[in-house]
C-alpha cells in the first residue's frame, strides 16, 4: 500500500514540475534560495504580497527580513563548533505569496525533496526506465521546515507536512486552531496562540479592493457611538482599512486597537500617520538582536546574491530602481520587456531614479528590525539544538551517521524538538509546552506623535505588557487626535442593574428592557419570574425567600379580637361559676341546668377559638380549628334548638290535648342536644378526609408569602352548613313560641338571640370573602364574628338570670317563681257558672286548662315541683300537672 502511495505522490510531482498539471497563472520559473547541507531546513515566508492569482507585485518587507534572519541564523549554526559538529546545515527557502493555496504548492517541494532518500530501486517509471529526481530539486533532506508566518498558510501546510511526518516550526502563526496536536501532530512555534493575546476580537472580513473597505467604514460610521475598531487582520489589510478611514473624511476619529498583524510596523502607518494616531497596538514582545542589525547593514544588491528577491526589496526601501531593471518602455509607458516588474501595475515604476551605490540599510534611511526576526532566529536554533541532542544520541563521534539519516522525523518531533529549551541571544527563554506553542508574552504599544506640539514625528511607545496579566498605565496612553478623555465605545451603553438587552440586529447593538418588578435577570437577554414565595435582590441577579408572614400576637389584628375574646372568656366563666353557686336556685333550676352546662361550654370554646385562629398556623392548631369553630357552635345553637323544640313541642302538645309529650326530661333534653353536636364531629371527620389538615402557603400577591392552614374559604364556610341549620330552625322554634304568657319568658330571649346571631353571620360572610386577599382582617374578622356570636348568646339569655340573682335574690325563692295568680274562668253548661282551680304555684281557669297545664309542665319539670298543695276543683289538665 505504501510503495504505491509514493508512486502516485511522485508521479505528480513529476506531473507539477513538468507544468502538465500547475495552477492558475503560476510562475514559469520558481524562485528560491537552495543552499545544500547535510541537513536541509525548509523555509516559507511572505516575500511578495498576494496578488489575483498567485504573488503580488508588491514586495513584502517584513517577509524579507525574516527570510534573511533564517539564513543569518543558518550561518551562525554553521560557525559555531559546539552546535551539530561536522554536519552544515542548507537551507531551501520559498516564497508563499502571502496565500495560503500558493504555499500548499510550494511545499509539496518540500515533501519531494523528504523523499529523495528513498530506495528508488522499488520505483518503476512507465516505460520500464528507473525514476530520476532532478539535482536542482532540492538542496538536500528536509528535515524541517521553518513558516508559514500567516496562519491561514500554515493550517494548510501543516496538513501535508503531517503525512510525511515532517516537523514544522512557525516564527509568526498565533491561530488558536494550532494547538490541536490531533489535527497538527509536527507544529510547533516560537510564539504564543491567539488565545492570550486579545479578550474581544473583531473580525474583519478579507477584501478585494478598497470599495470593500470603503464599506466596512460606512458601516462603522453608521454607529456613532461605537468608536473603538479591533482590527485583527493582516498588515496589508489594516493599512487599507486606514486608506479607507482617510478617503471617508469622518468627523470622529476611530480608536484603532489592533493585534500583532498591526504591531510596531512603521511602513504600515506610512503617509497615514494622523489616521492612525493614538492607536493601540498588541506586539509580541521581543528584543533586537544588534548582530543582526550588523548583517543586514552590510547587506547590498551587489554582495547578497543567494536571495533572488534582495534586489526588489532594495528597490521597495529606497524607491529606486536597479540600473539591471531598467525597462523598455512603449509609447503608452507600459513596460514591456522586464519579467523582473509587473506590467499590469507598475507602481510608477518608470518614474523612480536610478539606485545609488552608496546606499545601505541605516536607521536613517529608514531600516528597523522586524519584531518577529527573534522568533524566526528561535526557530531555526530550536532545530539545530534539538539535532544536535539528536546526534549526540545516535552518532559516536562528529558528522552525520546513518542511525540519524534513518531516525523518523516524527519521533524526532516529539522526543527531541518539543523538549529543547535555551536562552536565545537577546536573553529571552525558548521553550514549548505539551501544544507545541511558545510562551506568551506581549507589549501593549501606542501610536502617537513624538512632541505632542509638532504637526509630523510618529513612533511607538510601549505603554504596558502582558504576561498571564495585564500591566498598563492607563495615563500614558494618548487617544485618538489627542482626545483628553477616556473615549466611549458603544453601540449601546450597558444596561443599568435590573435590565436585559434587546438585540437590535448588530451583536454589539441593542435597547435596554426593564425587568418586570418580580422578574430577575436570568442572563443579559432575558428575564424570568421568580418563584411564588421569592422576590427579587435589588441588584436583580437572583431571588431571595420572602417571609413568611401569620398573625403576630403583637399586632393590632390580633391584640383587639384576643381583648374581646378573653373578656368573654372571663364573662363566661363568671357566669358559670354564678350559675353554679346558685344551682339549687329557682331560676338556675328553670333554665335546665344539664343544658346550661352545654350551652356555656360551647360559649367558653367560642372564645378560645380566637386565640387558636390567632396562633401560628401548625397541624395541631389547624386540626384545632376545624373541630373548635363547628363543635363550639353545634354546642350552643345544639342546646338552644333543643330548648326551643322541647318549649314548642310541649305547647303544642298542650293545645291538642293534655297527654305529656315524650322526650322532655332533662336526661332526654341532654341526649339530643349531644347527638346534635355528634353529628358535626362526624362532618369535620368527614371534612378531615377530603381535604386532610395541614399548613399551606398562601399568595395574595407576588411579595407575600402567608402561612395558613389548609382550609379553603369555600370548604370552610360548608362546613358550617351545619351550624346554619340548626341556626334556621333554633330561629322557626324561637318565632313560634315567641307569645309564650309574660312570667315564662325565656323563649323571647331565645328568638332575640337567634335574630341577632343571624344578623351577624349574614354581615360576616360578604366581609369574609371579601378579604381573601387581606388574611390578618380575614382572620380578625372571622374572630370577632365568633366572639360576637358568643356574646350575644351570653348576654342575652344569661343577664336577666343574673340580674335576679345578684341583685334581685328576694325573687328567687320557690314561692316567687309563679306563672302568676291570673284567674282562668272556664263557662260551664250553665250560663253564669264558673269554677276556679287554684294551687300553690299554679292557678288555673277552668277556661284555658291546656295552656296553663302546658305551663306548668315546663315550670315544675325544670324546677322540680312534685305536687300540688291546694286544689279547689280538679280537671283533667290539673291532674296532668299533678303527676309531672
Amino acid at each position: 500500500m505504501t510503495k504505491w502511495l509514493l508512486i502516485i505522490i511522485l508521479h505528480l510531482m513529476v506531473l507539477l514540475e513538468s507544468g502538465q498539471v500547475g495552477w492558475s497563472k503560476q510562475p514559469t520559473e520558481r524562485e528560491a534560495i537552495l543552499i545544500p547541507g547535510d541537513i536541509v531546513l525548509g523555509g516559507l515566508f511572505p516575500v511578495h504580497e498576494k496578488g489575483d492569482f498567485t504573488c503580488g507585485p508588491k514586495i513584502y518587507n517584513r517577509g524579507v527580513q525574516r527570510l534573511e534572519a533564517m539564513l543569518f541564523a543558518v550561518d551562525q549554526i554553521n560557525k559555531n563548533d559546539k552546535i551539530l559538529p561536522g554536519i552544515s546545515l542548507g537551507v531551501h527557502i520559498l516564497d508563499t505569496c502571502s496565500r495560503d493555496t500558493y504555499a500548499l504548492n510550494q511545499s509539496l517541494h518540500f515533501v519531494r525533496a523528504s523523499l529523495s532518500n528513498l530506495d528508488i530501486s522499488v520505483l518503476e517509471c512507465a516505460d520500464g526506465t528507473p525514476p530520476r529526481m532532478k539535482k536542482a530539486a532540492a538542496a538536500g533532506r528536509i528535515f524541517g521546515v521553518i513558516g508559514g508566518s500567516y496562519s491561514s498558510v500554515s493550517l494548510q501546510v501543516a496538513n501535508l507536512l503531517r503525512l510525511f511526518h515532517i516537523p514544522q516550526i512557525s516564527p509568526a502563526s498565533t491561530a488558536k486552531a494550532l494547538s490541536d496536536k490531533t489535527r497538527f501532530d509536527y507544529f510547533a512555534r516560537t510564539v504564543p496562540p491567539d488565545t492570550f493575546q486579545s479578550i474581544a476580537l473583531v473580525d474583519v472580513p478579507s477584501a478585494a479592493d478598497d470599495k470593500d473597505f470603503d464599506s466596512i467604514i460606512q458601516r462603522l460610521s453608521k454607529k456613532p457611538n461605537a468608536r473603538a475598531v479591533v482590527l485583527f487582520t493582516r498588515a496589508e489589510d489594516a493599512r487599507r482599512i486606514l486608506e479607507a478611514a482617510r478617503r471617508s473624511n469622518i468627523t470622529h476619529p476611530f480608536q484603532w486597537i489592533a493585534s500583532d498583524g498591526w504591531g510596531r510596523q512603521n511602513k504600515l502607518v506610512e503617509g497615514i500617520e494622523a489616521e492612525a494616531e493614538g492607536a493601540i497596538t498588541v506586539e509580541l514582545q521581543s528584543k533586537t538582536i544588534p548582530s543582526f542589525d550588523e548583517y543586514m547593514q552590510s547587506l547590498t544588491p551587489s554582495t547578497n546574491k543567494r536571495n533572488p528577491w534582495f534586489g526588489e526589496y532594495w528597490e521597495d526601501v529606497f524607491d529606486c530602481r536597479l540600473p539591471k531593471n531598467q525597462p523598455v518602455i512603449n509609447k503608452k509607458n507600459y513596460i514591456i520587456n522586464n519579467a523582473n516588474v509587473n506590467t499590469t501595475n507598475n507602481y510608477n515604476y518608470i518614474k523612480r531614479n536610478i539606485c545609488s551605490s552608496k546606499l545601505r540599510l541605516t536607521p536613517a534611511n529608514g531600516y528597523e528590525q522586524e519584531s518577529k526576526v527573534q522568533f524566526v532566529v528561535d526557530a531555526v536554533y530550536a532545530f539545530a539544538l534539538a539535532l544536535n541532542n539528536l546526534q549526540k544520541d545516535l552518532c559516536k563521534g562528529k558528522g552525520l551517521c546513518q542511525a540519524m539519516i534513518d531516525y523518523d522525523k516524527g519521533i524526532f518531533y516529539k522526543n527531541y524538538l518539543l523538549n529543547v529549551s535555551f536562552t536565545d541571544s537577546a536573553g529571552s527563554e525558548v521553550k514549548f509546552d505539551e501544544h507545541g506553542d511558545g510562551l506568551a508574552r506581549y507589549e501593549i504599544l501606542n501610536f502617537r506623535k513624538n512632541d505632542p506640539n509638532a504637526t509630523n514625528g510618529f513612533n511607538y511607545q510601549v505603554v504596558g505588557r502582558w504576561y498571564k496579566e495585564l500591566t498598563i498605565n492607563i495615563e500614558d496612553l494618548v487617544w485618538a487626535k489627542g482626545a483628553e478623555d477616556i473615549p466611549v465605545s458603544a453601540c449601546s451603553l450597558p444596561c443599568e442593574s435590573g435590565m436585559i438587552r434587546k438585540q437590535q440586529g448588530d451583536t454589539c447593538c441593542w435597547v435596554c428592557d426593564r425587568c418586570e418588578e418580580y422578574e430577575y435577570v436570568y442572563d443579559d437577554t432575558t428575564c424570568k419570574e421568580c418563584s411564588p414565595g421569592h422576590w427579587p435582590h435589588p441588584d436583580k441577579r437572583g431571588c431571595y425567600p420572602l417571609p413568611v408572614k401569620y398573625i403576630r400576637w403583637d399586632s393590632a389584628f390580633a391584640i383587639a379580637p384576643a381583648v374581646i375574646s378573653l373578656m368573654g372568656i372571663i364573662a363566661t366563666l363568671g357566669v358559670a361559676g354564678l350559675m353554679f353557686h346558685h344551682r339549687d336556685t329557682p331560676v338556675v333550676r328553670a333554665s335546665g341546668r344539664e343544658l346550661t352546662i352545654i350551652l356555656l361550654a360551647g360559649v367558653l370554646v367560642c372564645y378560645l377559638n380566637t386565640f387558636v385562629l390567632l396562633a401560628q398556623p401548625t397541624f395541631a392548631t389547624c386540626v384545632l380549628q376545624r373541630f373548635g369553630v363547628g363543635v363550639s357552635f353545634s354546642a350552643v345553637y345544639g342546646a338552644l334548638l333543643t330548648k326551643t323544640n322541647r318549649i314548642a313541642r310541649i305547647f303544642d302538645s298542650a293545645s291538642r290535648s293534655a297527654v305529656r309529650p315524650k322526650y322532655i326530661s332533662p336526661r332526654s333534653q341532654v341526649c339530643i342536644a349531644t347527638f346534635l353536636i355528634g353529628l358535626q364531629v362526624m362532618l369535620t371527620l368527614v371534612w378531615m378526609i377530603v381535604e386532610p389538615a395541614g399548613t399551606r402557603h398562601f399568595y395574595p400577591d407576588r411579595r407575600q408569602v402567608i402561612l395558613k392552614c389548609n382550609i379553603q374559604d369555600m370548604s370552610f364556610l360548608f362546613s358550617q352548613l351545619y351550624n346554619a341549620v340548626l341556626i334556621v330552625i333554633a330561629t322557626v322554634y324561637a318565632v313560634k313560641t315567641r307569645k309564650i304568657p309574660e312570667n315564662f319568658n325565656e323563649s323571647k330571649f331565645i328568638g332575640f338571640t337567634m335574630y341577632t346571631t343571624c344578623i351577624i353571620w349574614l354581615a360576616f360572610v360578604p366581609i369574609y370573602f371579601g378579604t381573601g386577599n387581606a388574611h390578618e382582617i380575614q382572620i380578625t374578622t372571622l374572630c370577632v364574628a365568633i366572639s360576637l356570636s358568643a356574646s350575644v348568646t351570653l348576654v342575652c339569655l344569661y343577664s336577666p338570670k343574673v340580674y335576679i340573682i345578684v341583685f334581685q335574690p328576694d325573687k328567687n325563692i320557690r314561692g316567687k317563681v309563679t306563672m302568676g295568680s291570673s284567674t282562668f274562668k272556664k263557662q260551664g253548661s250553665s250560663a253564669g257558672t264558673s269554677s276556679v282551680a287554684k294551687y300553690t304555684g299554679c292557678e288555673m281557669s277552668s277556661e284555658h286548662v291546656p295552656l296553663r297545664s302546658a305551663l306548668c309542665a315546663v315550670v315544675q319539670t325544670s324546677v322540680g315541683v312534685t305536687g300540688v298543695t291546694e286544689i279547689s276543683q280538679s280537671s283533667n289538665a290539673s291532674e296532668q300537672v299533678a303527676q309531672l
